[in-house]
């Protein structure tokens, strides 16, 4: 099987000491490795990607699309904003789960809306890193694992 693309936007790669009243206090490869293990427990090998840059993250969503199984995407402050996200998203023929460590509902306005949602699958926010082990989970039973 192809592997599973765990995509994260920009700012991710400060978790861990970025509002960890918001985000909590572990860093990205912390909550990568928790997810790629229990992607690995469903037979599903992960690719990790991070990046500020806004097309190095529609170059990434295209490459899961042709290289990968399915998309675990938390966009960041792109989720709100980019169309071009939305767009590579919706190109791609494999199963994308966004996933936002606080609950969005409860914070700004502007963040109640993301564009990303428009082309997931699945949507899960507010759970901290544990909604990466509910992504992992979703994903495989897409799969049928």
């Amino acid at each position: 099987m192809h592997p599973a693309y765990i995509l994260s936007g920009p700012n991710l790669n400060l978790l861990g000491t970025r509002e960890p009243d918001v985000y909590g206090t572990q860093s990205l490869a912390d909550i990568e490795a928790l997810c790629a293990a229990r992607l690995r427990e469903q037979g599903i090998e992960a690719i990790t990607r991070q990046s500020n840059h806004e097309g190095a993250l529609v170059d990434a969503v295209q490459e899961a699309g042709r290289e990968g199984c399915g998309i675990i995407i938390n966009a960041g402050a792109y989720s709100h904003t980019s169309i071009a996200l939305l767009d590579a998203v919706q190109a791609v023929n494999v199963p994308v789960i966004e996933v936002h460590l606080s609950n969005i509902f409860k914070r700004d306005e502007f963040r109640h809306h993301s564009y990303v949602s428009l082309g997931a699958d699945g949507v899960i926010c507010g759970l901290g890193a544990t909604g990466y082990i509910c992504a992992a989970d979703a994903l495989a039973n897409m799969l049928g694992r």
